[in-house]
Formats: structure tokens, C-alpha cells, sequence
């Protein structure tokens, strides 16, 4: 998962015939010396440094890397830069030293005001100077871009840049057979992000009162065993809920696919992908009205309630049971074609040729 959503925007860039390459560093407390591993995914030359955790190791993994990337791709004619801080050296060097443009794409939830994580001296400064000296600014949300702006990281070039869905969800047609209707959520099991347990407390008070639904919960993480827990403390009736476990993205397309509904009650949210692969396969969706939701969630497409409102969620779950299909299929999938590689490439590519045209 670590770096998905910036490899299909480098995907979405080169299936646009540019030539892209990928420098990735990790941490990896497990070695005790630098390893430099490099594949081609897709059209997409990647260079992997991983490193022993420490500053010194990092400079010396950033210094390698661009070494490699010099010495098997070349020079770059732009550079992208998905995280700010430490990463932004290489393009801030790239900049002064080869007068080579970045532009920035941002998809961190830590600006938001309810999760702000945003501080420290040092990681201000670099985020500050990276901001300042790239030529755009591109969060996934306008959300995330007032959030940004509200922890003083002005840029007079904003531009909301959307995540990319994979082909299989657009390829499909829902096949929905099953004699209960499925309403379909996926998680990283973040309690005090996602708030599953308090989907799950609207889940027993709606199975009190009708059994014509099932729930199923797809993904794992760190607080999977807790809410695995407290779903058995709620008693629920046997069948209600079906927990998957982590699934491959071309199983989770199915997972869409023979679901009716898709459901979400995140406190807090950027511009969830779950909610683009929603929209993709024409599936209705009953989210928290949260972060860039609003920016992808419409009237023809789902339902939007508060944040921890769970007599809200009750009431939408049991509308949406009973009037799902007044929900055109068609009509959800068009708003999806904005996630395509072909519409997402296209827009950053435009972006490069019109920053490289004026760069100066």
C-alpha cells in the first residue's frame, strides 16, 4: 500500500507516452546497510533506496538514488514531489543547481484541523521552502487545499488534482444476485479515523427492526482485532456481518460489484479512493459529510450526514435499503470517469507542458 495512489498518478503520466521514473525511499530498521532495488511497472521505471533508519543514512540513500536514477533514466525534464519535508532536497536541488520546475501533489490528512499531526520547526521550514519554490501546488481536495492554507502554506497556484482508479472497476457490470441486500465498507481499521464501531452500533439497531441486509467489511489494520471485538460484544445476529480481510484491488472491484451500497463513517477524510472506486462502479454511496466527500459526493449519487451522527446514518442505511435503485447506475458512473487514467494523466500532463512552456 505505501505509495499506491503516487504510482497510479506516475502510471496515469506515462500511459500519456511521457517517460517517468520513480525515486522510493524507505526506512528499514531491519537492515544495516543501504540496498537499491529497480524494476519497470507498467511504463514506469522505479528506483527503491531502502536504508537503516537514521538522518545521515537517509542523505546518503537520497544521494545514491538520484545517482541511479542520473545513471539508468537521465535527467529529468520535470520533477513531481508526493512528500514534503526531507523529500523535497532532491527537487529544490534539481531546481537551483539544473533550473529543472516541481510541482508538488499532496494527499496528507496531518494539515487537517481535526487530525492536525502538521508541526515541528524543522518540518514546517522545509514545507514552507518546498511550497514557496515549487511552480504548483496540487492537493486531491479543496478541502485539503483550505487546510494547507489555513497552516500558513500560501502558493498563488493551487489546482485540485483527483486519485486514480484502476481500470477493472470501470470494465465491469454489477451482477447483483444475492437474495440480501449487501452494503459494502472498507477500511484501514483507524477507529479514531474511521469510526467502525460506530457503524457497527447503527448495524445492530437497524438488524433489531429488519433482516433483509448484510454488511460486509473489507481490510485490515491496526485496530482490526478491537473492533472484531466489540462487534462480538454487540451480539449481533449471525450472518448480519461478513469480515473479509484484506483483499487484493481486483477483489475489492468484485466487492463492489455485487454490493448495493457503499457506506462510510469516517470522522475525518481527505479525498478517499474507496469513495472514487464507489462512484466508478456505479454504486450509491452514504458517507460523513467530511473533508473533499462533499467534492465527490452529490444527491445523484449517495446520501452525506455529520460526522458521528448515528441516528442520521439509522435513518439513511434504511432509506438507502429500500431506495437504492432510484439511484441510476449510469448516472453514478459518469461522475467515476473522472478517476480514469486517461482523464487523470491527461490533466497532469497539460499541467507539466504549461509550467515547462513558461518556466523560465
Amino acid at each position: 500500500m505505501e505509495g499506491l495512489f503516487v504510482r497510479k498518478h506516475a502510471e496515469a503520466v506515462a500511459r500519456q507516452n511521457a517517460d517517468v521514473c520513480v525515486l522510493y525511499l524507505h526506512k528499514d530498521k531491519n537492515i544495516s546497510k543501504r540496498e537499491i532495488v529497480t524494476q519497470t511497472t507498467n511504463g514506469v521505471k522505479e528506483i527503491y533506496v531502502y536504508y537503516p533508519f537514521s538522518l545521515l543514512s537517509y542523505l546518503q540513500a537520497l544521494i545514491a538514488g538520484w545517482k541511479e536514477v542520473k545513471r539508468l533514466w537521465g535527467m529529468p525534464d520535470i520533477c513531481q514531489l508526493n512528500v514534503i519535508s526531507k523529500n523535497s532536497l532532491l527537487p529544490l536541488y534539481l531546481k537551483k543547481r539544473y533550473h529543472i520546475p516541481y510541482v508538488i501533489v499532496e494527499h496528507w490528512t496531518g494539515y487537517l484541523s481535526i487530525s492536525r499531526t502538521y508541526g515541528g520547526l524543522l518540518h514546517k521550514q522545509m514545507t514552507e521552502l518546498a511550497i514557496k519554490e515549487s511552480s504548483i501546488v496540487m492537493p486531491v481536495s479543496d478541502d485539503l487545499r483550505k487546510a494547507m492554507e489555513q497552516c500558513g502554506l500560501k502558493h498563488e497556484h493551487y489546482h485540485v488534482i483527483n486519485n486514480v482508479v484502476d481500470d477493472f472497476f470501470y470494465n465491469r457490470q454489477k451482477s447483483l444476485t444475492q437474495e440480501k441486500k449487501r452494503i459494502l465498507h472498507i477500511s484501514c481499521f483507524d477507529e479514531a479515523h474511521k469510526n467502525v464501531c460506530g457503524i457497527l452500533r447503527v448495524i445492530k439497531q437497524i438488524s433489531n427492526i429488519r433482516h433483509d441486509f448484510c454488511l460486509a467489511i473489507v481490510g485490515v489494520g491496526t485496530d482490526y482485532n478491537y473492533v472484531r471485538q466489540y462487534a462480538e460484544s454487540l451480539n449481533l445476529l449471525k450472518g448480519i456481518i461478513e469480515w473479509t480481510g484484506e483483499l487484493a484491488p481486483i477483489e475489492v472491484a468484485k466487492q463492489f460489484l455485487k454490493s448495493d451500497i457503499f457506506l462510510m463513517f469516517s470522522n475525518y477524510e481527505n479525498a478517499p479512493v474507496v469513495i472514487s472506486e464507489a462512484l466508478a462502479t456505479g454504486t450509491p454511496v452514504i458517507s460523513s459529510d467530511v473533508g473533499g466527500i462533499p467534492e465527490m459526493v452529490n444527491k445523484e449519487c449517495g446520501i452525506l450526514l455529520g460526522a458521528r451522527d448515528e441516528q442520521a446514518l439509522a435513518d439513511a442505511i434504511i432509506y438507502m435499503l429500500d431506495n437504492y435503485n432510484k439511484y441510476k447506475t449510469d448516472t453514478i458512473k459518469e461522475y467515476g470517469k473522472n478517476y480514469t487514467y486517461d482523464h487523470v494523466g491527461k490533466e497532469l500532463i497539460h499541467i507539466y507542458e504549461e509550467i515547462l512552456e513558461n518556466y523560465s
